[in-house]
């Protein structure tokens, strides 16, 4: 073991995701394992800048696998993407003898933990939290699954209405910059089409699918859309085209919204979460630093934050083209 490492703070940053909670615990209990102290920061870097600590030991976490959000609490910090800031949240790490982080988060959690590495030379492990499932390096990011489940669910309801009422229903989930959660979530909610921020459709090709459609004997429809797509510039605009193109149907917008971060985590990302927290803790022993813990092909490995925080994601083409056909 690293004898320098005998004290690790844990944080939650960024948009909160099912499962970080199980994250927590698992990393709480494999510092425990490890006869390593654990110190919970309340509130992300925020936290950190003030100094809002908490120690936390394997009975503090009990109960927090089923638990979605996180306990922790979860925040974003303008001070900390300052040098300033970070001093600050440097001092409080140093007071209170604190040797190194693991933080969970998507991609400005791994930014913000990239620059305060390279300013103090400070061990820091990143955990993959988001349901936007947008992090490079990694398979699946902590929440990603519950997050679709809870999508799919909710699609499968609305479409019970679309049929009762010959409606066209717009769908929009989250995903700023990736595609991923409608994507997948579209193919399997059975939608006609999905709308996604690396595709740029456009808004006749939306108009010609559904009057396809209807020729084909649909009285209702799906559209799912990812809520960084500009076709509409926004998806009541996008609504008002449709009914202004198309006569006899009617459009209705549902907009999903933060319904899809909450809930008990999936058994999926609960064992994710636990595999990623406890090789993170694995990590710092060996002395690794300034990476995030991820997950290709079943395996769990170490990605550098540099690698982990491009922004080249890509979006499965294979899977749009298995949409297209699978829609008619």
């Amino acid at each position: 073991m690293n004898n320098e490492i005998n004290k690790i703070g844990i944080l939650t940053s960024g948009g909160d995701s099912p499962g970080m909670n199980a994250a927590i615990r698992a990393v709480v209990r494999a510092s425990v394992y490890h006869k390593l102290g654990c110190i919970g920061i309340y509130r992300g870097y925020e936290g950190l800048i003030e100094g809002d600590f908490i120690e936390l030991t394997a009975r503090s976490v009990k109960n927090l696998i089923s638990r979605g959000g996180t306990f922790l609490k979860s925040a974003r910090s303008a001070e900390f993407r300052t040098a300033e800031g970070r001093k600050k949240a440097y001092k409080h790490l140093k007071k209170y003898n604190i040797d190194a982080l693991v933080v969970i988060g998507g991609d400005g959690t791994f930014r913000g933990a990239a620059a305060f590495s390279k300013d103090f030379d400070y061990p820091i492990i990143g955990i993959p939290g988001t349901i936007d499932n947008d992090i490079n390096g990694t398979d699946f990011t902590i929440g990603y699954d519950t997050a679709l489940n809870t999508v799919v669910e909710a699609i499968d309801k609305i479409r019970d209405t679309a049929h009762s009422h010959n409606r066209i229903f717009l769908v929009e989930v989250m995903g700023r910059d990736a595609g991923d959660l409608a994507l997948n979530a579209g193919v399997g909610a059975g939608a006609e089409e999905i709308l996604i921020p690396e595709e740029n459709l456009g808004r006749d090709k939306i108009i010609n699918s559904l009057q396809r459609s209807k020729k084909a004997g649909k009285s209702s429809s799906i559209i799912v859309v990812s809520e960084g797509d500009q076709i509409g510039k926004n998806i009541f605009k996008l609504a008002n085209y449709i009914e202004d193109s198309l006569e006899d149907y009617e459009v209705r917008v549902t907009v999903l919204g933060h319904i899809q971060r909450g809930g008990s985590p999936s058994c999926f990302d609960r064992v994710l979460a636990s595999r990623l927290g406890v090789f993170a803790i694995d990590a710092l022993i060996k002395g690794e630093q300034n990476v995030m813990i991820g997950i290709k092909n079943h395996d769990v490995l170490s990605v550098p934050f540099s690698e982990a925080i491009k922004k080249d994601t890509e979006i499965d083409t294979e899977l749009i083209r298995v949409s297209d056909i699978v829609s008619l």
